[in-house]
């Protein structure tokens, strides 16, 4: 498929038909595989054969969805995994251990923030989050001995700041270290992270991928271009035999374009078993043959709708990184030319009182804990995500208790507007 435009892909990519053979994807719901002999099983446990033992290690209907994935990233190799937050755990995890250190953009969805700086502190992994906009030389001064993998967003959720990909992965590699970016809100319709230099990429595919509020899942790619025996010192566990799969050196027997992935899911999913369900990957997979389609409206009607309230007199700033104006808007031009995503964040004259209202009044768009689905979701952090906040400790975290996070679904532009027009008649009121 790697003739095709990414628009084919989205369709067509990571399952091919024989003749008779189902047309869609198959939901392979087994927990295990039959083999004639213990010998071939075996060939299995020890990496030397191709195949399927066990759905928490692998699963041929998780595999057709993660080849199509790749593809669109443009991969070496790719697996899915049960949530975006797993998928972050893992490519980290991958490669750090207790004693290694992580350098990370600052803003970055809250639940990876904590991953990181408290549940991963638990396990001896320190980090060193620097600002998304910071200088070369601020960034480099982050690095230590024992940096062994820096990770941002392409597009933060819910700060939609735009990470200058290039600035990070020279830095990166400039210290012998990937570059992992969660990739999740562009989708590689809109912007895909290797081309621009990142190692590994991670989406949460609960978000646009899946597109519809239907199926928790995540993804992890391997763009197959960091070179593990050139840094072998700082990768350990690629680069050194794994007494727990018979000495293999995942890094010699696999090449720098299958031992992330393979490490990942032969020891990781082995040990965690975050999979992702069959059921879910086949749902995930319905998501991504329309993708292509969907992102385009989503931009478009984010654009529209943060234009409209850039001029509403109740709303006090809109930030929308695809808005002439916008502080990152050179840095998306440059990475997503094309539009970025549909969400949106604005702060309402009158605080969280205003808010409320707001979202009260509200007809088309839901109030719930989502974002990136085919129905327009909003979400005031005030009253839910940082309910225990005060209006003090609010703006010191740069959350206005008046900031509204809307999603843009696949409405029609003009109704999402005419929405919003009448819920800010209720906040007048």
């Amino acid at each position: 498929m790697s003739d095709y435009t990414i628009n084919t892909k989205c369709v067509q990519a990571g399952y091919t038909p024989g003749n008779g053979e189902p047309r869609q994807i198959p939901i392979i719901q087994s927990t295990t595989f039959k083999y004639a002999t213990s010998e071939d099983m075996g060939k299995l446990f020890d990496l030397e054969a191709e195949g399927y033992f066990y759905t928490r290690l692998q699963n041929p209907t998780n595999d057709y969805v993660a080849a199509k994935i790749c593809a669109l990233e443009g991969g070496s190799a790719a697996m899915l995994t049960s949530s975006g937050q797993a998928a972050n755990f893992f490519a980290l995890f991958n490669i750090c251990e207790c004693g290694s250190h992580i350098v990370a953009s600052s803003s970055i969805y809250g639940g990876t923030f904590n991953l990181i700086s408290v549940t991963m502190a638990k396990m001896g992994v320190t980090v060193t989050f620097v600002d998304p906009d910071c200088s070369e030389e601020e960034l480099n001064a982050a690095f230590k001995e024992n940096t062994r993998a820096v990770f941002g967003e392409t597009i933060a959720n819910p700060a939609l700041t735009v990470l200058d990909i290039e600035k990070f992965a020279k830095a990166a590699h400039a210290h012998g270290v990937p570059l992992i970016v969660d990739n999740t809100f562009p989708t590689p319709v809109n912007c895909r992270p290797i081309e621009w230099g990142a190692d590994i990429v991670t989406h949460s595919t609960t978000k646009y991928m899946d597109g519809h509020g239907a199926a928790v899942g995540g993804a992890i790619i391997d763009s197959g271009n960091f070179d593990w025996m050139a840094h072998a010192e700082k990768f350990p566990g690629l680069c050194t035999p794994d007494d727990s799969y018979h000495g293999i050196v995942y890094a010699e027997k696999f090449g720098q374009a299958g031992a992330f992935i393979t490490k990942c899911t032969s020891q990781l999913m082995r040990d965690f078993g975050c999979i992702q369900s069959p059921q879910h990957a086949f749902i995930l997979n319905l998501g991504l043959e329309s993708l292509h389609v969907r992102m385009p409206r989503h931009c478009e009607n984010g654009l529209a709708v943060a234009e409209f309230l850039q001029a509403q007199p109740e709303v006090v700033a809109v930030n929308y990184p695809h808005l002439p104006g916008n502080k990152f808007y050179d840095t998306a031009m440059k990475y997503m030319p094309n539009g970025g995503c549909g969400v949106i964040s604005f702060e309402l004259k009158g605080g969280r009182a205003a808010a409320e209202a707001f979202m009260k009044a509200l007809k088309l768009a839901a109030i719930e804990t989502h974002v990136a689905d085919a129905r327009t979701c909003c979400l005031n952090p005030a009253t839910s995500t940082h309910r225990q906040m005060t209006e003090e400790q609010l703006n010191a975290a740069g959350i206005p208790a008046g900031m509204v996070r809307l999603s843009c679904g696949l409405e029609d532009k003009l109704d999402l507007i005419a929405d919003l027009k009448q819920a800010l008649e209720a906040v007048r009121a």
